[in-house]
């Protein structure tokens, strides 16, 4: 009888480590299909569509030609330091910076000698309408530097302004 105790309790004993295993192997694999299924979900949410697009390839090619457009920079006119205070509800803002015109042609720089006070009033204007947050951002930076551009060139009857550029800009 003792024998078939011990028998008994050898058998219980290897099938409940058989089933041990048997849910060990079973969690295993489980895991193995949930890292393999989101890697395939990962892999076609980075992916993105792999169909060609037309639109990619004209964009390309702009960049070149912007590249290659700051090779043939024209004229640079300098112009003093700006400082100005931003709209603001809470404390005081200001903001400082430096200014450089790039002209399409250096007869131009005559017109904008002429003009100065009035370029500068614009400039003054326009930097003393806008609010930190909207000149806090690369975006917002480059909506200034277009809009100064624009109002600029609204004034000029012999060229144009091609670029304003930044030297110095400090939000405090």
């Amino acid at each position: 009888m003792a024998e078939e105790k011990e028998n008994q309790e050898v058998e219980e004993k290897e099938e409940k480590s058989g089933g041990n295993k048997l849910l060990l192997i079973v969690i295993i694999v489980l895991l193995l299909l949930l890292l393999i299924i989101g890697g395939l979900v990962a892999y076609f949410l980075l992916s993105g569509n792999d169909e060609p697009q037309e639109q990619p390839e004209p964009q390309k090619i702009e960049k070149k030609k912007k590249v290659s457009n700051m090779t043939e920079i024209g004229p640079i006119y300098p112009l003093d330091t700006f400082v100005v205070n931003l709209v603001n509800n809470n404390a005081n803002r200001y903001l400082k910076c430096k200014i450089d015109l790039e002209l399409d042609s250096p007869e131009l720089q005559q017109e904008v000698d002429k003009k100065l006070p009035a370029i500068r009033d614009l400039i003054i204007r326009i930097l003393s309408s806008k609010t930190v947050e909207e000149i806090q951002t690369s975006r917002g930076k480059e909506k200034l530097k277009e809009e100064i551009k624009r109002k600029i060139n609204e004034i000029l009857t012999t060229g144009e302004v091609r670029n304003v550029y930044f030297t110095e800009f400090v939000i405090q």
